[in-house]
């Protein structure tokens, strides 16, 4: 497995798999990997024949008084699981080669990203675009894997590598949850143990939903004063948004026809969560 630090070493490594011919996949990342980043690395190595991974803590996607300095890091061990999944290269730059000084060009994408996280995180969507966009035109890959736990990050993205003309397939994969059924979370280990069983409400919430939709129920407001009474009958938790959305507008519905999304994102302590079921779909948890 090789570690590139340098835009211009990665690329001239995608080059050199290209011109032989093999398909690279691609999982960014932002690094102290759970089993969810495993698994998008075992989709990777499904798909391609080079597996690339990215680590980079992006501050572009921060606000100011958000935990981009806190946010979890671990090089060492996150290098060695990833070379146990087979991966063939780490690109991890600093944040010199990403944002050099007179940097001054970001990617926007509207629409998708006014509701949910482009409201309470208004900087957010501009730098996961961004960021992307680099890392695509860095590492080259045909293939990109993303977690749909973030719901509109991924919408995004599919959208942004569409109306950019990018020769990329994004593909996305089902939320890994722990045995009880909390998403998995580089985040969680925020978590103090009087919140963890607080955090259980988000996907609890959601499992109440899906079988409210099971029997019949398309009212949406009806269906998110349940969601919300549950999630705030723990403790410790307060609600950022819930709210249940068109899957390729990431706009509200009063009724869920077609394909639909109930979206979340919660305060449990002080760590923020978010999770999300699409109606319809089987809820894998526990």
């Amino acid at each position: 497995m090789q570690i590139v630090r340098s835009a211009g070493e990665m690329q001239e490594f995608s080059e050199a798999e290209r011109r032989r011919g093999r398909c690279i996949a691609f999982v960014p990342t932002m690094g102290y990997f759970h089993q969810g980043h495993l698994n998008l690395m075992r989709i990777g190595r499904q798909r391609g024949d080079c597996l690339a991974v990215s680590i980079y803590v992006n501050p572009a996607q921060f606000a100011p008084a958000e935990d981009f300095e806190d946010y979890p890091r671990n090089f060492e061990r996150d290098s060695r699981l990833a070379e146990e999944m087979g991966v063939d290269v780490i690109f991890t730059p600093d944040d010199r080669e990403m944002y050099p000084e007179g940097y001054q060009t970001y990617v926007e994408v509207e629409g998708v990203t006014n509701n949910l996280c482009g409201i309470s995180r208004p900087r957010f969507f501009r730098g996961v675009t961004t960021v992307c966009t680099k890392l695509f035109h860095i590492v080259k890959p045909h293939v990109t894997i993303f977690g749909k736990k973030d719901f509109q990050q991924y919408v995004t993205i599919k959208r942004m590598v569409r109306d950019l003309n990018m020769d990329i397939e994004v593909v996305g994969m089902d939320t890994t949850r722990e045995p009880d059924g909390l998403a998995m979370s580089s985040r969680n280990v925020y978590l103090k143990p009087e919140d963890r069983k607080s955090a259980l409400g988000l996907s609890r919430s959601l499992v109440l939903a899906e079988e409210l939709y099971g029997k019949g129920e398309r009212n949406a407001r009806l269906i998110l004063e349940k969601v919300r009474a549950l999630i705030t009958g723990y403790s410790h938790t307060e609600i950022d948004y819930a709210r249940i959305c068109d899957t390729k507008t990431i706009m509200d519905v009063e009724r869920i026809e077609g394909e639909c999304v109930l979206a979340l994102a919660v305060l449990v302590g002080k760590t923020r969560l978010i999770d999300n079921h699409v109606f319809g779909e089987v809820l894998k948890i526990g």
